[in-house]
């Protein structure tokens, strides 16, 4: 029942629909009533008290601001760790890696499929040597690095592992994230290499390594970023985001690890999207969830295993080509949902990233951006602003009743390594994207400068360029190592690692050996290739 309009008479509204960028209905007004069955103690509680629906920390911003990570990554590692020294020198507090589509699929740059590819969407790294340039200059234990890599995650961090020994730098001392996600991979962003199970393994491997040997470093960032930017709405990213958490931490219990050994370093990656209080709500639910599954689920009985950690995304899919100065206004808006959410960090797009990778000016703009919300409008000042708001409170709890209902969808399948075969998460974000689209189309959903506010006659904007040159320089640098190294000991370091993939070994400590070698990703990747076979997805209608 539609709630009362505030005011009194026959007070007129606009033209509706009133719903949230996910097609949720919204009321006028809420009311106490909206909230009556919510529980402070239970529901809410403080700051860094169970469930964590107000945030994990008790200070909140006033303790640590955010980690402002600026995600980049193009051409050669020459060329990127340039970047990253800009970065870095305008105030960035992390890094966060952006990889080409030729590393992210296992191929070496002579791979015929990596042709026009190379350097193009993020940074080439083909071994050790790209990943000792890519870091030079750069003290891996004195700052945080998000890597955003699945299928040969293993590959780079293994590589990552042995620049930092380089360095002088002990395993303990560095902190940081490497995604490895792979279920969302064949959900939505399909970057997949090997079949879900033995993918399933490499990603336990690493949680059992970490523990053991790197114990500060998250060792996976479970992503709903890329499967909103698929088409999923709040709702959805949730369930299939937690859901995907939740198989994670059931896999490393049924490889025989302790729930409270490897869960605390487990982080999560939202998107931060358009709608404001869907966004805020959406994150102050995922914690409450979370914090009841790992506690009541799996019997954690750490608290760090119960509280969430996420860095959040602004929504890349929400940039427009046309008036692409108006993405300034999205980010920043995007960027403040995030904060009052909770972040534990943060990545604003750039201006330009609908047209091309940003420009370092427009990457400086974007971290500016998260500066300006940090410093000058006082919202790091408070713990939980919008706690307590009836609107707020209510959007958390429908949105926690919708995963819910989506995670008992997905128990009754087998769990979600069996619903993604079933295709049930791929056919839900399918028929949501079809559903905006056509809200956009019909005009029921306005984007600025697209489907109205039109501008005539737009003017040019300055992009970055990558041509084929990065390419030629990668083509060559791997010439050249593959004539430098010692290939018999390579091939012995992919041998064991051929055997150790057909056996039960962890692959960490193989693929650490491999990568001290200077075999490239594309030859690790092969190793498995040929043990494990790729994955070919079932085309879902």
């Amino acid at each position: 029942m539609k709630t009362a309009t505030p005011g009194t008479g026959a007070a007129k509204e606009r033209t509706g629909p009133f719903t949230t960028i996910s097609g949720r209905p919204i009321e006028a007004l809420y009311t106490p009533k909206d909230i009556a069955s919510l529980d402070y103690d239970r529901d809410l509680a403080n700051p860094g008290a169970f469930p964590y629906t107000r945030g994990i920390h008790p200070t909140g911003y006033r303790g640590k601001l955010w980690t402002m990570r600026q995600f980049a990554g193009f051409g050669t590692p020459e060329e990127t760790n340039e970047r990253y020294t800009q970065l870095l020198e305008a105030g960035g507090t992390g890094l966060s890696v952006a990889f080409d589509l030729p590393t992210l699929m296992g191929r070496d740059p002579d791979h015929e499929l990596s042709l026009g590819e190379v350097g193009k969407c993020g940074v080439n790294v083909t071994s050790l040597a790209d990943m000792e340039t890519l870091f030079e200059g750069i003290d891996l234990a004195g700052i945080t690095t998000s890597m955003t890599i699945n299928s040969p995650a293993s590959m780079i961090f293994a590589m990552y592992l042995v620049v930092a020994e380089q360095q002088g730098a002990s395993w303990p001392s560095l902190s940081g994230t490497i995604q490895n996600d792979i279920l969302k991979e064949f959900i939505a962003q399909k970057e997949y290499i090997y079949p879900p199970r033995p993918s399933m393994r490499l990603i336990t491997d690493v949680f059992s390594f970490c523990a053991a040997n790197v114990p500060r470093w998250n060792t996976i960032s479970v992503s709903g970023y890329h499967i909103r930017e698929a088409g999923a709405t709040a709702a959805q990213e949730l369930a299939f985001t937690l859901r995907d958490g939740v198989e994670y931490v059931q896999y490393g219990v049924d490889a025989g690890l302790d729930v409270d050994e490897f869960s605390p370093r487990l982080s999560f990656f939202f998107n931060s999207h358009s709608d404001f209080f869907e966004e805020i709500a959406k994150y102050r639910a995922a914690r409450r969830i979370w914090a009841h599954v790992m506690r009541d689920r799996f019997k954690a009985r750490d608290p760090r295993s119960w509280q969430l950690r996420f860095h959040a995304q602004t929504a890349g899919v929400s940039l427009t080509a046309q008036q692409p100065y108006n993405n300034v206004v999205r980010t920043a808006l995007q960027a403040m949902a995030a904060v009052l959410g909770g972040a534990q960090s943060l990545h604003t797009n750039s201006l330009d990233e609908a047209l091309a990778l940003p420009t370092a000016d427009a990457a400086t703009l974007a971290l500016r951006t998260q500066q300006i919300i940090a410093y000058e409008t006082g919202v790091a000042n408070i713990v939980d602003p919008l706690g307590g708001s009836y609107f707020i409170e209510k959007l958390t709890r429908d949105l926690e009743e919708e995963t819910l209902a989506h995670f008992d969808t997905i128990d009754r399948m087998g769990g979600m390594v069996e619903a993604i075969e079933k295709g049930y998460p791929q056919r839900e974000i399918a028929n949501s994207a079809y559903r905006f689209q056509q809200s956009v189309e019909q005009r029921e959903k306005l984007v600025v400068g697209v489907n109205d506010f039109v501008a005539e006659n737009e003017g040019p904007i300055g992009i970055l360029y990558i041509d084929e040159s990065a390419s030629a320089r990668q083509l060559e640098k791997l010439d050249r190592l593959r004539k430098t190294r010692d290939n018999g000991r390579v091939r012995r370091a992919l041998d064991a690692l051929k055997a150790g993939a057909r056996g039960t070994a962890n692959t960490m400590p193989l693929l650490v050996d491999a990568v001290r070698a200077y075999a490239t990703v594309g030859e690790m990747c092969d190793a498995l290739r040929q043990v494990w076979g790729e994955y070919e997805e079932t085309p879902i209608i």
